[in-house]
């Protein structure tokens, strides 16, 4: 839902630059080396911000202030900054006193994202008004550009998915407003549009499932991605689910006439089962790869944790939680700061501290790729285990010191004996 959706948008979009530059490399006998990419002051992250700097901006603030630190105020100017006139996001403006024009590419999901971190960081900004502003300006947005079926593209005006549809209903419901009332032109909500995704339970392959979006012959497709973003939307629920009680184990049940909370619901069955094989997801090879072998997919299994905490599968999510947590730290290194916000929402999601992720300290790997927070609850919490110490400390001196008493009173007891 996170890294993955944005890695395939910037594998496409340096697909068509090699295609296109190809001829010229051949050409060239000896093509420079590419140059490094300039990372602006206040943003997360080492690598290329193009396809990905307001998204990767966006979760590691939404990772942090549900988590209890504040980031620095420079992290979330920067965001802020980042904004069109019209409330829209693009992926990334390398510079953004230049007024957004009509070749501006303006990107709905990090605008969506762009909304939930705003309108998270507002109460300890320095400048909440603005923050407020910004957040209603992105969701005004939005709404204006909503496809008639209901739902949201990828770019203004293309075809609906589930991934982005989803990410908006989370915009939204951050900032307090009913998906189920934001009505296109025709009168058609959110929901209606990630129903026509869903597969029914009668499905031969995905049963229970979301696709993406319908395949060149109108042919639904179970997307493991798609189906862990619209299990929380379904749920009115975003990428900072909490798990909730009763536990309970999902079913795959088709209604007459179908509900977004019971699509959500067939979507948690599927996430369940599709862990339950080896204990987390898979992504096939890359085209054209040597080895065939599928590869661990660490993004989408941290997503389907957090799908299925947020309709009560803790259980079922519990395994591949403790995979994440023995195994994802080198791929969260390379992911960068999407990928430790993951990670985060996924240990929030199931009730487990993320400064105690198995061996990592993921609060404290996420703030090291950016500016270092305002505050961070790591000292609070030290200060809390100091209080601890010293409450146990007084009280084994207040044993010790009573023992030492008696045993005063008891000589004087045995000296006044002997006289």
């Amino acid at each position: 839902m996170i890294t993955v959706r944005r890695g395939a948008a910037a594998f496409a979009a340096a697909a068509v630059l090699c295609t296109g530059l190809a001829p010229a490399a051949t050409a060239a006998p000896s093509p420079s080396a590419t140059p490094a990419p300039v990372i602006p002051s206040g943003l997360y992250g080492t690598k290329d911000p193009t396809y990905d700097g307001v998204w990767r901006q966006s979760v590691a603030l939404i990772a942090q202030t549900t988590s209890g630190v504040q980031p620095a105020e420079q992290a979330v100017t920067w965001l802020r900054e980042q904004q069109c006139d019209s409330g829209a996001f693009a992926s990334y403006r390398p510079d953004p006193t230049k007024p957004c024009d009509p070749a501006t590419m303006l990107d709905t999901n990090a605008t969506a994202v762009a909304v939930q971190a705003l309108t998270g960081a507002r109460p300890r900004s320095a400048d909440p008004e603005a923050q407020a502003r910004a957040a209603t300006a992105g969701a005004g947005w939005l709404k204006g550009v909503q496809n008639k079926d209901g739902g949201w593209g990828y770019n203004p005006g293309s075809p609906s998915d589930a991934n982005s549809t989803s990410i908006v209903i989370s915009a939204l419901t951050a900032l307090g407003e009913k998906p189920g009332e934001v009505k296109s032109a025709e009168g058609r909500t959110p929901y209606d549009a990630l129903l026509g995704l869903a597969l029914p339970c009668s499905a031969k392959d995905g049963a229970g499932a979301f696709a993406y979006q319908p395949d060149k012959n109108g042919t639904l497709l179970a997307n493991a991605d798609a189906t862990a973003a619209a299990t929380l939307a379904g749920l009115g629920k975003g990428i900072t689910a909490r798990g909730v009680k009763p536990e309970q184990t999902p079913t795959c049940t088709d209604l007459p006439k179908p509900t977004a909370n019971r699509v959500a619901l067939n979507g948690a069955s599927y996430l369940a089962a599709a862990l339950a094989k080896t204990g987390h997801l898979n992504t096939p090879p890359m085209p054209g790869a040597a080895d065939p072998t599928e590869l661990p997919d660490y993004g989408n299994t941290a997503d389907a944790v957090v799908a299925l905490a947020a309709t009560g599968a803790t259980k079922e999510a519990a395994g591949a939680l403790t995979w994440l947590q023995q195994n994802s730290a080198a791929w969260a290194k390379e992911g960068g700061p999407a990928a430790w916000a993951q990670l985060i929402f996924a240990a929030n999601a199931m009730g487990v501290d993320p400064r105690a992720f198995g061996s990592v300290d993921l609060l404290k790997e996420l703030g090291a790729t950016g500016p270092a927070p305002q505050s961070s609850p790591s000292a609070t919490a030290s200060a809390s285990e100091k209080k601890d110490e010293g409450s146990g400390s007084f009280d084994l001196w207040w044993i010790i010191g009573i023992g030492m008493v008696v045993g005063v009173g008891i000589g004087f007891l045995l000296s006044g004996r002997k006289k």
